[in-house]
Parts: C-alpha cells; structure tokens; sequence
C-alpha cells in the first residue's frame, strides 16, 4: 500500500477511536479519577459560610443526638439572633426535624417541638431541610419517575419555615459530584436545601440569584471549593454555653449539621481523596457554588469527540512526520494545552472528558515512535549492507556499534590517502583468452586487492575494469591513515607474487601490479544526480595517485613526494626522481617503496 494513503488510513483510526471513546466514556472510573484531579481542586472557601458542628464533643456533653429536646435548637437560634445588627444571613438545619422527640414524655416533647417552631418562625432566617424518598431507596437514584414521596419536617416546624431536599446525587462509583438542583413530582415542585438557602441569601444581600446550568436530566456538577474540614466548624455545645461570641456570626450563613462519624451522615467526594466529607460540608461546598456560580454541566460528547478526533488525527500526521525528541515534546505540549483548555472551560460552566485524547495521543507516540525506530533500524541495516561491499568488516562493525552513518551529501573536504592499482598487460591477456577465463582470472585479482584494502581498514571506491581505487580515511576517520594505504599496497604487490605463480599452473599465464599512492586533500562525498549517485573522492590528490599508478611497473609501488615526507622515517624506498606525469604541468617527485622498517614490522 502506498505511504501516503497507510498515514491516512492511520490517522482515521486515530480519529476513530477517540470519538468512540469519548461518546461511549470507555473508561469512565479513569475519567472521573482525572477530572477529579484537575477540576476538583481547592478554589478557596467562603469565609461567611460557616458551619456549627454536632460533634463528639456535643455528644459527649448532651448524649445521643435522638434524645434532645428540640428547645436546645431553639436555644442556638435565639443566641445567634439575639443582636439585629450581628445575627447571621441565615441559619440552616441540615437536620431533619421528622416527627416528634420522644424520651421526655409527649407533653415536654411537644413543648420542645413547638418552641423550636415559634423561634424558628419569628427569627425569619431559618431553612431546614426535608428529604425525599425514592423507589429503592438508593442515595443516586434521583428520579422523578422513582419520587415516592418526602419526609417532611413535623408540620408546626414545616408551616413557619422555609425548607429544601438535602439529597445528593452519586455517581456509580459512590461518590457526590453533582446534584439535582430542583426536583419535581405529581406537579409539586421541590428545590434543594442549598438552594433554599442562596434564595434567602440574596434577598438578604438584595442581589438576583443566578441562572444554574443542567443538563437535559436537570442536574449540575459541583465545584467543590474546599476539601473535607476546610469549612471553619464550631462545636454546638461551645456556641450554646457561650464560649464563642454570638459576633462571630454576624453576616454569615450557617449551616448546622452531623459532625462526627458515628451520625453516618459523610460522603466519598472528588476531593477527599482517603477522607469523607460530612453531609453539612457538602452542603456548604454546594452553597458556595451557587454563590459564585461555578456549577458545571457536561458538554456535548458528539462534538467534543468529533474535535478531539480531528485534533488526535492532526497530531498523529505530525508524530510520523517529525523526530523522536520533536514528537515528545509535541505530546506533552498538546496533553497539558488540551488539560489547560479543559479545565477553563469547567470554570466556565462546561465539563469534558479529560482523558480520552491524551491516551489515544500517548499510544499514536508510542506507534510512531515503533514505526520510526524499525524504519532506522532498517535504514542503518541497508547502510549497513553497502557499507560491507565498500569498507573493512571492522570498519562496518564499529559503524554498527555507534550507530555513526553521518555522511554529508555532496562532498566535504578531507585529507586522504588513495590507493591505485591495475594489472599490467591485462589488454594483452584478454585478446589471447577465453572471456570466461579472463573473468576468472579478473576476479582472483580483485579478491586479492580488496582483501588487501580491506585487511588495512581502508574503503573500497570502486572497480574500472581491471583497475582498483581505494581510499583511507574516508567516508570515517582512520588513523594512521597513509601508513596503512602503504601497507596495503605492499600487501597487493606481495599477494600478486603468489598468484602470478597460480595463474601460470592453470593458465599459462602470469599478472603483476602496479600500484600508485598519493595523498592529500580532496572532496568526498555523493557524486552524480537524483536516481544514480556514487560515493567517491575527487581532486588533483586523486589524480596523481592514478598517474603514478599508470608509471608504475609490474610489482612496483610509488608513491609521491608529499606522502614520502609523511612516512620517510618509517618506509624503506627507491628514489626514482622526478618523472612527469600526465594532465600536470610539472613534474612530481616519485619514490618507490621497497618495504617497511623493521621497527615497524615489530
């Protein structure tokens, strides 16, 4: 299949399984971990909502809470209320007052019931809560289908008072991230304690309530403000035997409520991580919600899906596009814009799924990177694989290990040592000769030359008919580069012997070389056009080392003057003088190595 059209059946993959994620919440228990890690953090809470606390400390005083008199409430409000001029906004009882007490006879029962009632009445601030009831009584199956009924407060409490559900709705997995803020049923409409609440408090302040987002099944998500015990709590028996300045309430809401474990009135929220959150805490995380407006409703999954599909596909063209270390930093990029872009638009009333398009992004990296680590590992087999008809093994085992296959198109300026050798007579041999032993004997002769080049870590330029070129220190460094060129091209000469000796028992004919080296600067690099290139090396450095492999006779290696001055000291040689050579308009002084010192052969 063409590349093309593969990259493009990829990206509509990509596509694919981000807008079906996204719509069907594939992974919703890792959704709701994420958005709740970057939605739920703390905003900062209301410092005029406070909360009055039955707590173990009011128990421990006052015993179990069932066994009160209602009149102690009744306490507690005229004490908050006592000053016109510092009682609370509000006083709202996340306590349900069904029925009567029992446990002080039915006449002081009564009598608690109904002072609590009056003072409730005549403060003019107070919200309680009631609670409805629902088919299978599960606390998230809020549904107006399933509303079997509602638990009221006792009816003189209910007639002077205003009230507000205290039912929170949870996810499946338990935890309370949304709420219903009103509910209707059989034509009566019911709204939530919170919201009861916020009314009041804008009359108070004398400011229009908001407008709260739902969604089409009417219900909202929570910004909780503040994790479990970040709300300022007070004990009730502290607030009741005068121990804290009714003052302290002066303007505020308060909400009093079921502070301790044992009340079973705590929930699993999105912030509380280990911890539950007690339900009057909730409440007044809902509260402050409503009072800065920052409830929430999920947004369009289709089209959220179809954006972050169009988006994943984009970003997946890149990631085949570019390089390992541009396509990571691409990846955290766009995951921490995507999260960024995400949590602003919750603060402004809309929810998204978080994690969706970051997994599907993760694993498009993950597959290209794949892609791109098997296509370098095939390049550097296929350079790999020509380098071995060019170069030393050695030489390709070590490019192997550093993964070195740096060569720049074009050519660049390098010194090196060039080595040329071709048999002398070969025209004659061939005319007098089979073609097919001409091969033969063509073939011997530059398996000899190659392993020689090869043996000495050079590179093996190319074959022009019987003439051999190869080149040291290039395309990779090579030390001691023009000592080994020499080497090899004593070796050539000495290999030459023995097979002139073996073609003359098979053939009745006898080769020799001769061998040209030079060095010096020159250009190496790809030579040639677009569809047929040849590395090579090219220069007057090349050019002499082909001139004095043509002066050279059979068995004779010559060198130039420039690379007798590099070895003098290590070569042992023949000055021939200065001969001229073709192509140069003055002549070059030529030697003729006859061997190495017997140092350097040590």
């Amino acid at each position: 299949m063409n590349k093309r059209l593969f990259i493009i059946l990829e990206m509509m993959i990509v596509g694919l399984l981000v807008f079906t994620m996204t719509v069907t919440g594939a992974f919703l228990p890792f959704d709701h971990m994420m958005t709740d890690m970057l939605y739920q953090t703390p905003r900062g809470i209301n410092s005029r909502i406070k909360i009055i606390g039955i707590d173990e400390k009011t128990l421990a005083a006052y015993g179990p809470v069932q066994t009160w008199s209602r009149s102690r409430y009744a306490d507690l409000i005229r004490y908050l209320n006592q000053d016109d001029q510092y009682k609370p906004m509000v006083i709202g009882f996340d306590i349900l007052f069904s029925g009567y007490v029992e446990g002080e006879g039915r006449e002081g029962a009564i009598k608690g019931d109904l002072d609590l009632a009056e003072t409730a009445k005549e403060s003019g601030n107070v919200v309680v809560v009631n609670h409805l009831l629902y088919a299978g009584h599960g606390k998230n199956q809020m549904d107006s289908e399933k509303l079997e009924g509602v638990s009221q407060p006792y009816s003189e409490l209910a007639d002077g008072v205003d009230t507000g559900y205290d039912n929170v709705a949870q996810d499946t997995d338990g935890t309370v991230r949304r709420i219903l803020p009103e509910e209707e049923a059989d034509g009566v409409h019911y709204d939530m304690f919170s919201r009861v609440i916020y009314e009041k408090y804008c009359a108070r302040k004398g400011i229009a309530m908001r407008d709260i987002p739902t969604d089409k099944s009417g219900r909202t998500l929570i910004n909780f403000s503040g994790k479990p015990g970040d709300y300022e709590c007070v004990s009730l028996v502290d607030v009741l035997e005068g121990r804290i300045d009714p003052r302290a309430f002066a303007g505020s809401v308060i909400l009093v409520g079921a502070y301790a474990t044992g009340m079973q009135d705590n929930f699993k929220v999105p912030n509380g991580g280990s911890s539950q959150m007690y339900g009057v805490e909730v409440h007044a995380n809902i509260l402050q919600s409503f009072i800065d407006g920052r409830f929430a409703v999920n947004g369009n999954p289709a089209l959220f899906g179809l954006i972050t599909a169009l988006l994943a596909m984009l970003l997946h063209l890149i990631f085949r596009k570019c390089n390992v270390w541009l396509d990571t930093i691409l990846l955290l990029g766009s995951t921490a814009l995507f999260g960024a872009v995400c949590i602003y638009l919750n603060g402004h009333g809309k929810c998204f799924s978080l994690v969706y398009f970051p997994i599907v992004a993760a694993l498009s990296f993950v597959y290209a990177l794949t892609v791109h680590y098997l296509s370098e590992k095939a390049r550097k087999k296929s350079v790999l694989q020509a380098f071995q008809k060019y170069v030393a093994p050695q030489v390709v085992e070590e490019i192997a290990k550093t993964g070195d296959f740096k060569i720049n198109l074009g050519g660049e300026n390098r010194d090196i040592a060039v080595l040329f050798v071709d048999i002398r007579g070969f025209t004659t041999m061939s005319e007098a000769m089979e073609p097919e032993q001409v091969v033969e004997i063509l073939n011997e002769y530059l398996g000899l030359t190659t392993k020689a080049i090869f043996d000495h870590s050079g590179t093996l330029d190319k074959f022009v008919g019987d003439a051999t070129m190869a080149v040291f220190n290039s395309p990779f460094d090579l030390e001691d580069y023009e000592y080994k060129a020499v080497l090899a091209a004593l070796d050539i000469v000495k290999g030459g012997e023995k097979l002139e000796e073996e073609l003359m028992e098979r053939f009745g004919r006898s080769v020799g070389f001769g061998v040209g080296v030079n060095c010096g600067p020159a250009v190496v690099g790809n030579v040639g056009c677009e569809f047929r290139m040849d590395f090579t090396a090219i220069g007057d450095t090349v050019n002499t080392a082909a001139r004095l492999e043509a002066n050279a006779k059979k068995g004779q290696v010559l060198i130039s003057d420039v690379l007798y001055e590099r070895l003098k000291d290590r070569l042992v040689v023949n000055e021939i003088g200065q001969i001229p050579l073709k192509g140069k308009s003055n002549g070059v002084n030529v030697f003729e190595v006859l061997g190495v010192k017997t140092e350097e052969k040590a």
